[in-house]
C-alpha cells in the first residue's frame, strides 16, 4: 500500500450474507507496516472488503453495505472471493420453531469455530448441541431462532448439565447483531464455570456483565432443569426450578432487573455450547448438551 499517512490503519470486512468485520470484532484493526504492507487472518466470504481509517473510525461488528469515502475512511477497495462457497444456512425444526444452525466462525468466548454437525434433533424431537474436537480443533455448536418474538416468556427446559467441563459454557439468551447501543439486547442465561471449578455454574446477566449488580449466579443441581425469563416493558425476571416445567414452585434461583433492560426489535433467541477459551485448561473431552423443549408465552 502507499499513500498511508500516519496513524491510518486497516478494517477488514468479509461478506457472508451481511459484511463482518475480521478477525474478530475484539480485534476489528490491522496495523500498516513501515514498508506499506499488511497481512490479517481472515473468515471466508463472498466478498471482501478493507477500509483505510484514521483513529477515530469505529467499526462496526456487522453491516449491510460497506462504509462510503469521507470522514474518517480515507479509502474503500473490494473484491470477490474465488472458488464455490456454500452460503445455504441448515436449518432444523424443534420445538415449533425453525433454527439456523451456525456455521461460521465467532469470538464468542474467544475465537471458535463451528460445525453444523454438532447441532440435530432426534427421532423424539430432542435438540442435541455438541462442542467436539477434532484433530487439533475445538467445534462448537449455536441455534438461532429464525424470527423476533419481543416481549414474552422464554422457557427452556434442559436435561442434567452439573458436572459441565469448567472449560464449557452452554448459553441461552436473546442477541440483535446491530443493536450496539442496547448492548446487542442481550439478556442470558449461562451454565459455566468460566474456567473455575470453584465458582457456582450457573448465571442470570442482564448486559453489560462488567457492572456487578447485572450478573446473579447460583449454583444449577443435578437433574433437569427449566430455565426462564419473562422480559417486559422495563422490567426482566430470571427464574430457574427443578424438573421440567417452568412453571413448577421448587425453585432453584430467581433474579429481577428492573435497571437497563433494553425493548425488543430484532433480537432472536440463540442456544449454544462451546469452549471458553480463556480457561487455564481445555476441555478433557468432547461435551454433549440435550434440550428438551422450547417454549414461549406472550
Amino acid at each position: 500500500m502507499t499513500g498511508a499517512g500516519s496513524g491510518q490503519r486497516i478494517v477488514l470486512y468479509a461478506k457472508a450474507g451481511h459484511w463482518w468485520v475480521q478477525p474478530m470484532t475484539v480485534q476489528p484493526f490491522t496495523p500498516i507496516r513501515p514498508d506499506g504492507t499488511w497481512e490479517t487472518p481472515t473468515h471466508l466470504g463472498t466478498e471482501y472488503g478493507a477500509l483505510l481509517v484514521d483513529e477515530h473510525f469505529q467499526p462496526p461488528d456487522t453491516a449491510e453495505s460497506l462504509p462510503k469515502v469521507g470522514g474518517s475512511v480515507a479509502a474503500v477497495a473490494t473484491i470477490r472471493g474465488s472458488g464455490q462457497y456454500v452460503d445455504a444456512p441448515k436449518v432444523l425444526s424443534f420445538s415449533g420453531y425453525e433454527w439456523q444452525v451456525r456455521q461460521i466462525p465467532s469470538d464468542r468466548g474467544g475465537q471458535n469455530d463451528y460445525a453444523a454437525e454438532n447441532a440435530w434433533v432426534d427421532a423424539d424431537g430432542l435438540l442435541h448441541l455438541r462442542l467436539a474436537k477434532r484433530g487439533d480443533r475445538w467445534f462448537s455448536a449455536e441455534v438461532i431462532l429464525t424470527r423476533s418474538l419481543g416481549y414474552g416468556t422464554y422457557a427452556f427446559t434442559v436435561r442434567d448439565t452439573s458436572t459441565l467441563d469448567p472449560a464449557v459454557t452452554f448459553g441461552m439468551f436473546t442477541w440483535d447483531e446491530e443493536a450496539v447501543e442496547q448492548n446487542h439486547r442481550e439478556l442470558d442465561i449461562d451454565i459455566s464455570r468460566w474456567g473455575d471449578p470453584n465458582v457456582p455454574n450457573a448465571q442470570f446477566v442482564l448486559q453489560p456483565y462488567y457492572v456487578p449488580a447485572n450478573v446473579a449466579r447460583f449454583p444449577a443441581p443435578a437433574g433437569p432443569l427449566a430455565h426462564s425469563f419473562r422480559w417486559e416493558p422495563g422490567r426482566v425476571s430470571f427464574r430457574t426450578v427443578r424438573g421440567r416445567n417452568p412453571l413448577g414452585t421448587d425453585v432453584v434461583a430467581r433474579k429481577e432487573f428492573t435497571s437497563g433492560v433494553p425493548s425488543p426489535a430484532a433480537e432472536r433467541v440463540r442456544m449454544n455450547l462451546y469452549y471458553f477459551r480463556y480457561a487455564p485448561r481445555p476441555p478433557q473431552a468432547d461435551v454433549e448438551v440435550v434440550v428438551e423443549r422450547f417454549q414461549y408465552l406472550p
